[in-house]
């Protein structure tokens, strides 16, 4: 089975035959130019405006500003916004970011146009597709025809549901819109976010030729997640079921979470059980194009490191704290942050630190963590100040899950830019995120045995000495392997019997959400959940209030309910979108 995957430079070539607009609105209809309409009503034709549907997942050339503004991983807006991460490197560098780390930017943020663009970008390919496979009248089955409809449905609804979780009242622009312009974002799209994806579930094959395609399985998680979203914890749990029950990925493997929870983060890991849908990367294919790797990241390596560029996407100290463990190797999902896990700020890589060795810990920590002291994948001791660009500004922590491995790195990484790129994919729905939610929907429905059955499904997983990092056997030579000696007090449990019944349905909820916040931490999820649940007040000012005693970059932010809890809408497409005064664009509360 191959791996469907798009290459950038033969994209140049469609979508320059194709010649759509440049202009910056979302409304934008394509102007066809070299291929008449009956070229593109053809099995070829649809085939590749289909492939270029897939193209737009990254979000890399397809409206924003640059590789990051509009990353399909949400590094900005789900996990700076969200408290995992800091925007890192310096005060001055991309300021954009800075004000949606404190919760103070407004409209005219360049960040929120590129992510709106890069979405309709998306979805104006995605209608083009569905608008041309009707029109193909020979060379094609009925069957091929249901298929492509669904994958581009699917793909439809992925980018509808990004917007809708970011904006909020957005509007829906299909196939069939005979003046987009006149659109209005009043009416709410979850019904058709929904439709696009029961179409897909019901309609798609459960495996596919080509492993990055959509598949059945896939579009029954995505329906699942937008059910939770609505909070129609019934209608989820029914298609979550079915989707841990008999759910394969398109490549034809049983879901089921992988047996090292590092695996989800290499390259040389992909495609494999746990991979629901991912957006395939991939790096030294021949193309000599970094556009083919996931440049989304390039910011968001360790700054003065083997990796060059650039300080970016630092793990909180918040988070640090929240893989603290109590005596029973459970979370402190109360009171995680009484006790600051030892780090070292203000100490000169140079100057002598010994890293903790006593504070028990869950070993994901040190998958997502990157600290003083303690093995960076195969690159060596973690080195602290000296790979932070500012550490009095940010924090003494670097990402993780984004790093390539030195032995691998000559297969994996793309370094034909001034940063690099990364062959490893992102992780749109992995498996564990599917627990997680449908521990979530059983819990609001009192099954709460179910509900902790899930969570220490995952829990399990972590708990193996297989997803626990190790000492070098000689810290000269990293590459040359580990010791059976755990890096840290590595102490991780599962939830006794009977847990979840006696903590009660709201405190079952909140050990649900703090281990969707571990396991899942910088990957692009916490600020979307927080929103939904309705705890993003309480829980983004605390954090605040705790990370401004230690750090200066998120001193002065503050969480506002009823306004934060979704971006604002583009001033650039509310006026692009005005026509005699009037714009057929509403912003949303408190941002006017």
């Amino acid at each position: 089975m191959k791996t469907f995957r798009f290459s950038k430079i033969a994209l140049v070539a469609i979508f320059g035959l194709i010649s759509y607009s440049c202009k910056e609105s979302f409304l934008d209809k394509p102007a066809l130019g070299s291929l008449s309409d009956a070229q593109l009503s053809t099995k070829a034709g649809v085939q590749s405006l289909l492939v270029g549907a897939y193209a737009a997942l990254d979000g890399n050339g397809v409206g924003a500003a640059s590789a990051w503004d509009a990353a399909a991983d949400n590094w900005i807006y789900g996990s700076i916004a969200g408290g995992d991460a800091k925007k890192g490197s310096d005060g001055a560098d991309q300021p954009g970011i800075n004000s949606i780390m404190i919760y103070s930017a407004g409209p005219s943020n360049g960040f929120f146009n590129s992510k709106w663009r890069a979405a309709y970008e998306g979805i104006n390919r995605a209608n083009t597709v569905l608008k041309f496979i009707p029109l193909v009248t020979s060379g094609i089955t009925d069957a091929e025809k249901t298929d492509y409809t669904a994958q581009a449905r699917f793909l439809r609804g992925h980018y509808y549901s990004e917007l809708k979780k970011m904006f909020n009242m957005v509007p829906w622009v299909d196939e069939t819109t005979p003046d987009p312009a006149a659109v209005k974002n009043d009416a709410d799209i979850w019904a058709n976010i929904e439709a696009d994806f029961k179409f897909a579930m019901d309609n798609l094959p459960a495996t596919q030729a080509e492993v990055g395609r959509a598949n059945k399985w896939a579009a029954a998680a995505y329906l699942a997640k937008t059910f939770l979203y609505e909070k129609k914890y019934s209608e989820a749990k029914t298609i979550f079921d079915q989707v841990i029950a008999q759910g394969v990925t398109s490549n034809g493997l049983k879901y089921d979470l992988l047996p090292k929870y590092q695996d989800n983060f290499d390259a040389a890991q992909k495609n494999l059980a746990e991979s629901v849908f991912a957006i395939q990367m991939a790096a030294n294919d021949g193309t000599n194009t970094i556009d083919n790797a996931n440049t989304g990241g390039m910011l968001n390596f360790p700054y003065n490191s083997p990796f060059r560029c650039c300080g970016f996407y630092q793990p909180s100290l918040d988070l640090a704290n929240s893989f603290q463990t109590d005596a029973n190797g459970l979370p402190k999902v109360d009171g995680y942050n009484a006790t600051t896990l030892k780090n070292d700020m203000g100490i000169k890589s140079d100057a002598a630190f010994a890293p903790d060795v006593t504070t028990a810990l869950d070993p994901r920590i040190d998958w997502t963590v990157g600290r003083r002291g303690i093995p960076f994948l195969d690159w060596g001791n973690h080195p602290g100040q000296s790979w932070i660009r500012d550490q009095s500004y940010a924090g003494p922590y670097s990402p993780k899950k984004n790093i390539y491995w030195q032995a691998t790195q000559d297969k994996y990484s793309d370094q034909h830019s001034w940063a690099p790129g990364t062959a490893i994919n992102i992780q749109v729905i992995r498996f564990a995120d599917v627990l997680l939610m449908a521990a979530e929907a059983e819990a609001q429905q009192n099954n709460l045995a179910k509900a902790q059955e899930y969570v220490n499904r995952v829990r399990a997983r972590a708990a193996k000495p297989e997803s626990w990092v190790y000492t070098y056997a000689d810290p000269a030579k990293p590459m040359g392997g580990f010791t059976k000696t755990p890096a840290a007090n590595y102490k991780i449990a599962q939830y006794p019997a009977g847990a979840f019944a006696a903590k009660g349905k709201e405190g079952a909820l909140a050990a649900i959400y703090f281990e969707r916040k571990l396991e899942l931490a910088m990957e692009g999820h916490r600020f979307f959940d927080l929103s939904r649940w309705g705890i993003a007040e309480q829980t983004l000012n605390a954090y605040i209030a705790f990370e401004g005693k230690i750090t200066p970059d998120v001193r002065g932010g503050k969480f506002l309910k009823n306004v934060n809890e979704y971006f604002p809408i583009p001033q650039r497409q509310i006026d692009l979108s005005t026509k005699n005064g009037v714009s057929s664009l509403k912003q949303n509360p408190g941002y006017q």
